[in-house]
């Protein structure tokens, strides 16, 4: 199955206190932090990509553009979906959003670019 438009998934979180602004030192709050809500949203759109990636191929992010337009407590529920809006080449973009019992959470974009494993790391490696 290739990358196309629509394809989707999930990730969800129960907020600990190690997903906290505290614990992450991204702010001073016990609520889940910014940069956790990013990792949900990347980890839906990687598992967007289950099956539709080569044997030697990953995706790597590129970019992230998010709104966090409400606090989640610590004992709450929150679910990361990301959809595959368009793709360009190897640039994947998908639409992301972030809810929890009491509604949106986070919306935004997500870009991922598809790479070649070995490649990728030999470039990392220098």
């Amino acid at each position: 199955m290739p990358v196309r438009p629509g394809l989707c998934a999930e990730a969800e979180l129960e907020v600990a206190d190690a997903d906290t602004a505290i614990a992450i030192r991204s702010g001073d709050v016990p609520v889940l932090a910014t940069p956790r809500v990013v990792a949900l949203c990347e980890e839906a759109a990687v598992k967007a990509l289950v099956g539709a990636l080569g044997p030697q191929e990953t995706s790597v992010g590129m970019q992230v553009q998010l709104d966090h337009l409400a606090p989640t407590a610590v004992g709450h529920r929150v679910v990361a979906e990301a959809t595959v809006e368009k793709v360009n080449g190897r640039r994947v973009v998908f639409t992301v959003s972030v809810n929890d019992e009491r509604g949106l959470v986070a919306v935004g974009r997500v870009t991922r670019v598809i790479v070649d494993v070995e490649r990728f790391l030999e470039k990392a490696r220098g």
